[in-house]
């Protein structure tokens, strides 16, 4: 029997859920777009800047060497989070469009040539579209996409006729962050490694509701940003195998990712430092321990419990709105509801809802070319974390029921 979650002792380490929005009790479910932060996250970033400030992996003094024990123990705690074997496996990045684009410059100048073919799916996020497409301009390499059905799921047997020996590399999403469709990602990596190609799994939106293990996936990468984890904004994770992680060339040249300089030759650090030039986010990376340790101390099979009641239980109330359909029905799919109602644009919906203090998100939530094959301009999004209430889903349907009214 799965242990249930004390939710109301959960939101209490949440800050901003006790502020108001237009006089009202701030009901937040804008969590696909950036989750809350607990105090113990926020405490650490005030902590940092109060009595650690110092440049990382340079210094001899005592406050560069407590910042780097700190950030260095953030990698650690890291490395265990998604199973990677080794600790020098784990790459801190900006977030997952960077680690994407990082993948894509590196790997893509080393190892795609004309011809080749990138595979990717209907509905993934720009930021995995946009960088594959610049490669494939600049490499003259084709880009391939794998259809999805009415419900929101790719058709496997349509994926896997795209691989062929041209298929250098596949970039699929996790989980759809306008959908909420989990894909069968393992299954996926292992077609794609049985016609020798790359696989890179967008984790954005898998990282907060399930367990990761990348050793069990068998992926070649891994991306996810920690904003999405309770963490704090401007750092994400870069997972790759270790030989691919050497093989490939630096995505930046700086400070920190350099052995030696020369003005006729520079030599590259080891791994991780390879490719993080410059002077990070040390503040954010220091958190990322807090927030890592925040979560892991949650029972995540209680968390994924109700998490799956309030999915369950949003759609079934909103359903109950007369002209509101839902866009994405996976059979496989977690705490996101996108929804369109005939003859109500998005916008106005997310407007007059946030009137009564509800935050959600309205728009092609950066997916164009899937809401371009739902011919729709955007979608209402509901997107749950494991600090929202079943009394939140039901002021969000009265929200829109009073928005309907308003707006036919």
């Amino acid at each position: 029997m799965v242990k249930e979650l004390d939710v109301i002792a959960v939101r209490e380490d949440f800050p901003i859920l006790k502020r108001e929005v237009n006089g009202k009790p701030l009901v937040y479910l804008d969590n696909g777009a950036t989750a809350q932060k607990p105090k113990a996250v926020i405490d650490a970033l005030t902590r940092y800047y109060s009595n650690e400030n110092s440049n990382i992996h340079r210094g001899v003094h005592t406050l560069s060497q407590e910042a780097t024990s700190a950030y260095e123990v953030a990698r650690e705690k890291m490395k265990a989070f998604i199973n990677a074997p080794e600790k020098e496996t784990v790459i801190f990045t900006k977030g997952t469009t960077d680690g994407i684009n990082l993948i894509a410059f590196s790997l893509g100048r080393e190892f795609i040539q004309e011809g080749d073919e990138i595979v990717i799916s209907a509905m993934e996020h720009h930021s995995n579209i946009v960088p594959w497409q610049m490669l494939c301009e600049q490499k003259k390499a084709v880009l391939k996409i794998a259809p999805i059905n009415e419900r929101g799921e790719i058709i496997i047997e349509e994926y896997q006729k795209l691989l062929n020996s041209k298929t250098k590399l596949v970039s699929i999403v996790h989980i759809s962050n306008t959908l909420g469709t989990i894909n069968p990602i393992k299954e996926m990596i292992k077609m794609a490694h049985e016609v020798g190609a790359k696989f890179i799994v967008d984790a954005a939106q898998s990282a907060p509701h399930m367990k990761l293990d990348v050793q069990d996936l068998n992926c070649d990468f891994l991306v996810f940003s920690m904003h999405k984890v309770f963490g704090p904004t401007g750092i994400g994770v870069l997972y790759g195998k270790k030989e691919l992680l050497e093989a490939i060339p630096p995505y930046q040249g700086g400070g920190d990712m350099i052995k030696t300089v020369s003005f006729e030759k520079t030599t590259y650090n080891e791994l991780p430092h390879k490719f993080e030039a410059g002077t990070p986010n040390i503040s954010a990376g220091i958190a990322v321990s807090a927030a890592l340790d925040y979560i892991e101390g949650l029972d995540w099979e209680a968390m994924h419990e109700h998490e799956a009641e309030l999915l369950a239980y949003g759609t079934a109330q909103l359903k109950s709105i007369e002209g509101l359909r839902i866009i994405g029905e996976a059979k496989e799919k977690t705490s996101v509801i996108s929804f369109i109602i005939d003859g109500v644009h998005p916008y106005d919906v997310g407007v007059i809802v946030d009137k009564m203090g509800i935050a959600v998100r309205t728009g092609h939530h950066c997916t164009q070319p899937l809401m371009d094959w739902y011919k729709i301009p955007g979608t209402i999004r509901a997107s749950f974390a494991f600090y929202n209430t079943k009394e939140e889903v039901d002021l969000l349907v009265t929200a829109v029921k009073r928005a309907v009214q308003m707006l036919k």
